[in-house]
């Protein structure tokens, strides 16, 4: 590896690492943040459901800021729009103000990341292509998912060992702090590499051509179409997932005010990470085609939620929840790296952010649909429920692998466009 590239990596890791432990401060302690401000289960997920309503409203939008304006430009903004929401997040904490607040706000944090999603993926990748990376995709993917999952599991425990000794509120400081910080490190370190800008000077015009080769490159190709297609089913079961395992788990401990335990629930999923992350490329060694790891993936991960259905021990729970999330995560450079196989660069962050907003879509509506089931028949039964909708998405990633994308069985960076 030569310098360069190891310097755009180290700097990818860096915003990774900074992102990640920013957002996850939270991630243990949210929906108890929102059931403590005086929502009940299906407003909270509701709340959830219109923070991931502003990520399809505005994926595509802050897509082309990336493409058109640069990938930096985007990052920066992500920053000062995720400090302000979680502020008033905040705000809305002390005052327990009535849901529809609850609701814009969460649009509004939607909107945050996604002036992130797309955007650093695509910066990396354009800029690894730049400076004549040799390696896999999954290789730098995979180390970027470990040093997130390493970021989470401190993020996410320190928030619920802070929250039990402070108070819900202060995690969601602490979060302003850090993006504040972020800011001025990728103002400093970030600057786009093996990408121009389409900065025209008929901006609309040329917002037009992005959205035009952007919709070539990705519904209407048909492998790209259909994994984006099964987005909606697991993204929107992983939204759930994540944030039901809060409540579930201190149901299952005996104590609501064991905010560690839900700190637990992230760190879970944190770890998992860091062992999906090394996971990945080891997998692809082993298995030809990618898809092939993906369906795997979503057949396994989808039977252990289902599994959770017949148990109540807090630590075998604990276990299948393990399982699950690790199973999930390896899936996931994979995924990651398939897609970026078939996008061209200037592109690239437009299409992901398309790919984003299918999987946030899914959000929407299986958020409130299965928190209403945990109202009705309870968590183990809401999260087993999960399992078989995360199912629906095998049949898209296999009509995706019988288009036989070059993709499907790469193993290094897309050539040049």
């Amino acid at each position: 590896m030569n310098a360069a590239t190891r310097k755009i990596q180290n700097i990818y890791l860096t915003l990774t690492l900074g992102n990640t432990l920013a957002a996850s401060f939270i991630w243990g302690i949210n929906t108890l943040f929102l059931l403590d401000a005086g929502l009940n289960n299906f407003e909270a997920f509701a709340a959830n459901a219109f923070f991931t309503a502003g990520m399809v409203l505005f994926e595509v939008p802050t897509g082309v800021v990336a493409d058109s304006w640069g990938r930096r430009v985007s990052f920066l903004l992500g920053t000062v729009t995720l400090a302000g929401s979680t502020f008033l997040y905040y705000l809305l904490w002390q005052l327990h103000a009535p849901f529809w607040w609850w609701a814009a706000v969460s649009a509004l944090l939607g909107l945050g990341f996604t002036f992130f999603s797309g955007a650093v993926e695509a910066w990396l990748v354009d800029a690894l292509h730049f400076t004549g990376y040799e390696g896999t995709l999954e290789a730098v993917l995979g180390r970027g998912q470990m040093v997130s999952g390493i970021a989470m599991l401190g993020g996410s425990v320190a928030g619920g060992v802070i929250a039990q000794a402070t108070n819900l509120g202060v995690p969601f400081l602490l979060r302003v702090a850090v993006l504040v910080a972020m800011f001025a490190a990728a103002f400093l370190l970030m600057h786009d590499v093996g990408f121009t800008p389409e900065r025209s000077a008929h901006p609309l015009q040329a917002t037009r051509a992005v959205l035009r080769a952007s919709l070539d490159g990705g519904l209407r190709n048909p492998p790209v179409r259909y994994m984006m297609l099964a987005a909606p089913f697991t993204e929107g079961v992983g939204f759930y997932v994540f944030y039901a395992l809060q409540p579930y788990l201190l149901q299952l401990f005996g104590d609501p005010r064991a905010y560690a335990i839900a700190g637990l629930a992230a760190a879970i999923v944190a770890g998992a990470d860091i062992v999906g992350g090394w996971l990945a490329p080891q997998v692809r060694k082993l298995v030809h085609r990618r898809t092939t790891v993906l369906i795997g993936s979503n057949i396994i991960s989808s039977v252990v939620l289902v599994v959770l259905l017949a148990t109540n021990v807090f630590w075998l729970a604990l276990v299948l929840l393990a399982l699950w999330a690790v199973v999930a995560s390896a899936g996931t450079p994979v995924r990651q790296a398939y897609l970026n196989d078939m996008i061209a660069s200037q592109q690239r962050a437009t299409v992901l952010s398309f790919a984003s907003l299918m999987g946030s879509s899914g959000g929407v509506v299986v958020q409130p649909l299965l928190g209403r089931a945990a109202d009705l028949y309870g968590y183990p039964a809401s999260l087993a429920m999960s399992g078989v909708v995360q199912l629906l998405a095998a049949p898209f990633i296999l009509l995706s692998r019988r288009r036989r994308s070059p993709a499907d069985a790469g193993a290094g960076l897309p050539a040049a466009p």
